[in-house]
C-alpha cells in the first residue's frame, strides 16, 4: 500500500501541542514583545519538532500583497531574455519577493494565457515584453483592472498608458550603420522585423536615416521585414548576393538573422568582413565564438533586468509609501553600445571586440 501523504504541521497544530491559543503562537513565531522569552523558546522548539513552514503566502494576502512579480517573454532560451531575467530575479531577491516566469513563445494566445494566470497567482507587477504576434494589447487591461502594477520592456506599446524601459533603438541603429559606412561599406541591406512592434520600426528607422546622412542611394529591395530567424536570413541574403548589384554589407536588427547572413556569405564565397561587412543587434552569446566573430549591438540585457524590476521596487514602491499616488507615464531608455568586432572591421583589423559608442 503507498504512504499516506503527511499532513502539513500547522499553527493549530503547534498550539493543541503546547497547550495555549493559535493567536498566541502567532505571536510567539513572530516575536512579538506581549509574549514570554520562555514560552517563544518552547512555541519554536515544538515548531522545529513538527517541522512547520510558515505559510507566507497566507501572511501576505492578509497584508494585501503577495510580495510576488510575474514576468512574460517571448523566449527563455534566448540569451537576450535569459539575462533579463537573470537581471529582475536578482532584484527580486534584494528585495525579498519571489519571482514567476511565464514564457509566451512569440504567441500572442500564450502571452494571454500568461497575463491571466499572473493574475490568478495575484502577483503584485506584472512585467512584460511582447510577443512578435501582440498587434492589440486589450488584454493587459485586465491587469490593470485587478489592481496590479505593470511595467513593459523592450517590445513595448507606447500607446498603452503604464511604465515602459526600453533601448534607443533608433540611435544604436544610426551608430551601428554608421560603423559600417565609416568601413567603407556603401551598399547596406536591412534585415528587419516586424513592423507593427514599435523597436523594430525605431530600428528601421535609425537605418535610414544613416543611408540618409551619408548621402548613399539603397535600392528598394535591400530593405527586408520581417526576417529575425537565421533560416529566412539566409534565403533572403542569398538571393541579394545572387544580384548584378548585390549588397556589401547587412544590418540585421536580430543576431539569429545575421548568422543565416554569415552562412549565405560562405555559400558564395564572400569573405567576411573583405567582401561582406555583418552587424546584428541583441550580442547574443555565440556572436564571439562563430567565425569570424559577429559585430552587434549590445542592449545592456543585465542592466535592463535590474531597471525594469526597479521601476516596480524604487518608483512604485516608494511612491505608494509616500504620498499613495504613481505617475502612471514613467519612462526609462538603456543606452545601447556597439560591439565590433571581425565581421565589421574591413579597416584597421582588430584582435578583439571593441566597444563603438
Amino acid at each position: 500500500m503507498p504512504k499516506e501523504k503527511k499532513k502539513r504541521a500547522t499553527i493549530r497544530d503547534i498550539a493543541d501541542a503546547v497547550g495555549i491559543a493559535p493567536s498566541s503562537v502567532s505571536k510567539a513565531l513572530n516575536d512579538l514583545p506581549t509574549i514570554s522569552e520562555n514560552m517563544k523558546t518552547l512555541v519554536r522548539a515544538k515548531a522545529r519538532e513538527l517541522n512547520y513552514k510558515h505559510n507566507s503566502n497566507a501572511a501576505n494576502l492578509r497584508r494585501g500583497t503577495s510580495r510576488t512579480i510575474g514576468v512574460i517573454v517571448p523566449k527563455i532560451n534566448v540569451a537576450f531574455f535569459a539575462d533579463i531575467i537573470a537581471g529582475i530575479e536578482q532584484t527580486c531577491f534584494e528585495n525579498d519577493h519571489r519571482l514567476i516566469i511565464c514564457q509566451s513563445d512569440e504567441s500572442f494566445e500564450r502571452e494571454v494565457q500568461a497575463v491571466e494566470t499572473l493574475i490568478q497567482q495575484n502577483v503584485d507587477c506584472v512585467l512584460i515584453s511582447l510577443s512578435q504576434e501582440t498587434k492589440t494589447t486589450d488584454h493587459l487591461k485586465e491587469i490593470i483592472n485587478h489592481n496590479i502594477q505593470l511595467v513593459q520592456f523592450d517590445r513595448v506599446d507606447h500607446a498603452f498608458g503604464s511604465h515602459i524601459l526600453v533601448n534607443d533603438n533608433q540611435e544604436a541603429s544610426f551608430k551601428a550603420v554608421q560603423h559600417l559606412i565609416s568601413q567603407g561599406y556603401k551598399k547596406i541591406a536591412f534585415f528587419g522585423g516586424p513592423d507593427y512592434l514599435p523597436l523594430y520600426k525605431e530600428r528601421k528607422q535609425g537605418y535610414l536615416d544613416a543611408i540618409g546622412a551619408s548621402g548613399l542611394t539603397i535600392p528598394y529591395n535591400f530593405i527586408i521585414d520581417n526576417i529575425l530567424k537565421k533560416e529566412p536570413a539566409e534565403a533572403a541574403a542569398i538571393e541579394l548576393l545572387k544580384l548584378k548589384t548585390a549588397p556589401d554589407a547587412f544590418f540585421t536588427v536580430s543576431d539569429y538573422a545575421a548568422l543565416g547572413v554569415l552562412k549565405a556569405a560562405r555559400l558564395y564565397n564572400k569573405k567576411v568582413p573583405e567582401d561582406i561587412g555583418i552587424i546584428g543587434f541583441s550580442n547574443e552569446a555565440f556572436t564571439e565564438v562563430t567565425s569570424p566573430t559577429l559585430s552587434s549591438v549590445s542592449q545592456q540585457s543585465k542592466k535592463m533586468g535590474r531597471e525594469t524590476a526597479n521601476v516596480y521596487f524604487n518608483h512604485v514602491l516608494n511612491q505608494q509609501h509616500t504620498d499613495g499616488k504613481v505617475s502612471p507615464s514613467l519612462k526609462l531608455v538603456i543606452e545601447s553600445s556597439i560591439i565590433v568586432r571581425e565581421s565589421s572591421s574591413r579597416k584597421n583589423k582588430r584582435k578583439g571586440p571593441k566597444k563603438d559608442s
